[in-house]
């Protein structure tokens, strides 16, 4: 008998940190939380570390360059709703070059908040994962996470 194995869809997100404040960017014509705020982040191509990965997103999206040494892995999320999801988040307070949209067809804006004032249209998963960085928390597993809040039309 053979014995099939899960799939699981592999993403990594960055949190670029400027004193007391972070970079987020507003999702759009994207098809997955269009109008909301989340950070830097895509799939891993494969063939990639999770530090490579989180460097050349960094780079397609915002157009700067990370170093390995620069970037800290910040924690591990499980997730479960259509397919399973493993998402790696990843902080840095150091990069090379300005920061602008490279994407602004998925992009509708880079903008910095202060870690006191987050948009309310803050992507769910995205906001806890930010928030257990904050509190030292490595590990969260949702595998009873309710989407509901990520489909409600964004706000602001």
């Amino acid at each position: 008998m053979s014995k099939q194995h899960q799939i699981f869809f592999v993403a990594v997100y960055v949190f670029l940190i400027k004193g007391d404040e972070i970079l987020l960017l507003k999702r759009k014509n994207t098809g997955f939380e269009d109008g909301n705020y989340s950070v830097v982040a895509g799939h891993m191509d494969g063939n990639e570390s999770v530090k490579e990965a989180a460097i050349r997103e960094a780079k397609e999206e915002a157009g700067i360059t990370i170093t390995e040494t620069d970037l800290e892995v910040t924690g591990v999320m499980h997730r479960c709703f259509d397919e399973e999801r493993i998402d790696f988040f990843l902080a840095t307070k150091k990069w090379q070059g300005e920061i602008k949209n490279q994407e602004p067809k998925k992009c509708a804006e880079l903008k910095w908040f202060n870690v006191n004032n987050l948009p309310t249209n803050f992507i769910p998963y995205v906001r806890k994962a930010w928030e257990n960085y904050q509190q030292n928390i490595w590990f969260e597993d949702l595998t009873e996470y309710n989407h509901m809040a990520e489909n409600q039309p964004p706000s602001g």
